[in-house]
């Protein structure tokens, strides 16, 4: 949620500030500003609405300066409006700031500040934090961020500027990721390497209780307290082809085509033909503790939380190991208890989430080992976990997730294969089981290729305005997956339901206006899966099934059908999920909706 990009260098600050915020867009936000110091002073601009309200405003008076910050609002205090967007500045307009993150105590220190004197003129906690500064500034910026942070509660990436200290730019972070980038005689700051991606590939990602100050020439990393801290630079493996769309109409549609490359890439160098296991690096110092664990907790929120229900059914089903899946939001509020022999698994895209990183702490706090399911290389939970598996799926610009779904099912099968191998299962069902794994890029591009099909089926349906989605067993959280898909993107309500518990209240919405989406495989309850689509057919209920290749007799029973190749059931969410990407995709498409950066969505999701 929310970006920020800073610069400092030999260039114009202007054009990068403002290519960093276009590559953060898809974080989500609602309003943009930029602030840019040179020998006209200090210029700024911010505005309610996109990026591109804020180009229009700038065109024809491009701001000189090689030193600036800019930044992306998503509002938590105050509406989205010009006044509330950031940067924020201090009563004499020498100090400017920008913020990500939510400041508990900004209501003590508002007053406080008031009668101090400081004149307070927007409805945020950020302008607090600038004032704050000003209070204590002497000359030395860094010292004054410290000295304010210190009297801070909440979470925070900050990025500060002084009229006073030319060249210079001072950041912060608390529960909201920041990454310092190196580049040939100038530096930048970033809440994602994406703003980055296209000047430098040499970054430090700070930690928590974290600061830094950067010039064109050199960098000092510390603590809030300033204790010096030393870090190595590290570089980013991914390239800016891949932040682009490469020809698609949008990066959601370039990412679902992707999954049969990302599919692959998580599984790459972790079969284990010969023992018909899995080979999991990340947590291989960690084996002879899952060896014996009698307990997994799953810890998600989102699309991951729908995963994690996928990887209770699969880790049961192969290992014999009880899962628990948790809501992160929930965890740490219900005092959980996590006795010996329990192995905890966080799953987050961004790697990110707050409210997976405060349950994982929780989880840790308790005694427990916390291993990570992450996507992003150097995040927090990929720091702060004992250890973990990356998904490697790549930058997932879309805010809705799509091939990242996919990636972290591929993962938790591995896991699944992994903890079952070492105690139930045979080595010729372990085999059986990769042989199935490696066949699924194939299957997804099969897919991949009847789109037109599925695009005509949103055709008949975007109009819609209500959905019900059914699934039994592994498919009942890939029902859930794909309502929630279309609600993200589309707008339409959707629900997902177990398809036998429709009888318990969800059959009552039933009529001709109401379609449903069935996934009805051959699989050890397709009979009773059938019975559950006779009923909706009763109620004049309209059927979108996505069915078994070779199956005939749905036809008889369903008004469309959409088929995914025949695997092994366990692995059977991994191919039908990819139709309801699609479906719901083609639906928003047909809306005129904003399918990258659907509203009030927010790609990682950094506050409670």
């Amino acid at each position: 949620m929310c970006g920020i990009i800073g610069y400092v260098g030999n260039k114009e600050a202007m054009p990068i500030l403002m290519d960093g915020l276009k590559r953060m867009e898809y974080r989500g936000y609602d309003s943009a500003g930029i602030a840019v110091f040179g020998d006209d002073g200090l210029q700024y601009e911010k505005y309610a609405g996109k990026i591109a309200n804020l180009e229009e405003k700038l065109s024809g008076r491009p701001y000189k300066g090689h030193w600036g910050i800019a930044h992306t609002r998503w509002a938590t205090h105050g509406e989205p409006n010009d006044n509330n967007a950031h940067p924020h500045l201090d009563c004499s307009g020498d100090i400017v700031l920008v913020h990500n993150g939510i400041i508990e105590n900004y209501s003590t220190l508002r007053e406080w500040l008031i009668r101090q004197g400081h004149q307070i003129t927007t409805d945020t906690d950020t302008e607090i934090l600038v004032h704050l500064i000003e209070d204590v500034y002497d000359g030395d910026l860094v010292e004054a961020v410290s000295v304010a942070l210190a009297r801070v509660e909440g979470t925070y990436g900050i990025a500060v500027m002084s009229r006073k200290n030319p060249d210079t730019i001072v950041a912060a972070r608390n529960g909201s990721p920041l990454v310092v980038g190196h580049g040939n005689g100038e530096r930048f700051v970033a809440y994602d390497v994406a703003a980055l991606i296209r000047h430098t590939n040499h970054v430090i990602y700070l930690d928590d209780g974290e600061m830094v100050w950067i010039t064109p020439d050199e960098f000092e990393i510390s603590k809030i307290d300033r204790t010096t801290v030393m870090h190595d630079i590290e570089e980013v493996e991914w390239s800016l082809e891949e932040i682009e769309k490469g020809g698609f109409a949008h990066f959601m549609q370039k990412e679902i085509h992707e999954q049969p490359t990302t599919i692959i890439n998580a599984m790459r160098g972790r079969l284990n033909r010969e023992e018909g296991t899995a080979r999991l690096n990340g947590i291989r110092r960690h084996l002879e503790e899952l060896g014996q664990i009698d307990r997994v907790i799953l810890i998600a929120c989102g699309t991951s939380w729908h995963a994690a229900l996928i990887g209770e059914y699969l880790i049961e089903e192969l290992a014999r190991i009880p899962v628990e899946v948790e809501y992160a939001s929930e965890f740490r509020y219900r005092s959980p208890i996590i006795r010996p022999g329990t192995a905890v698994f966080v799953i987050s895209q961004s790697g990110e989430t707050a409210d997976t990183l405060a349950a994982m702490r929780e989880a840790k706090r308790k005694g427990a080992t916390a291993l990570g399911i992450c996507n992003v290389v150097g995040s927090t939970i990929a720091r702060e976990t004992d250890g973990g598996v990356y998904i490697h799926a790549g930058p997932e610009i879309g805010v809705a997730s799509t091939k990242a779904f996919t990636s972290q099912i591929t993962v938790l099968t591995l896991i699944a294969l992994l903890l079952a191998r070492m105690r139930t299962m045979s080595m010729e069902d372990g085999i059986e089981l990769i042989d199935a794994m490696e066949a699924l890029p194939d299957q997804v591009k099969a897919i991949l290729d009847r789109e037109e099909d599925i695009q005509a089926i949103a055709a008949d349906y975007f109009r819609s305005d209500n959905f019900l989605y059914l699934g039994r067993g592994l498919n009942f959280p890939t029902a859930l997956e794909g309502a929630l898909k279309l609600k993200e993107i589309s707008y339409i309500h959707a629900e997902g339901y177990p398809a036998a518990e429709m009888k318990h209240g969800p059959i009552a919405l039933i009529d001709e206006r109401m379609p449903v989406v069935v996934i009805a495989l051959r699989d050890s309850v397709y009979d009773k899966v059938i019975n559950n689509i006779r009923e909706v057919k009763a109620r004049k209920g309209t059927v979108i099934a996505i069915a078994t290749e070779g199956d005939t007799e749905i036809t008889e029973h369903v008004d469309h059908v959409i088929y995914v190749p025949e695997t092994l059931g366990c692995l059977t969410p991994m191919l039908s999920v990819i139709p309801l990407q699609l479906l719901a995709y083609h639906m928003a498409v047909l809306r005129r909706c904003d399918v990258d950066q659907p509203r009030n969505l927010a790609k990682s999701v950094t506050v409670e």
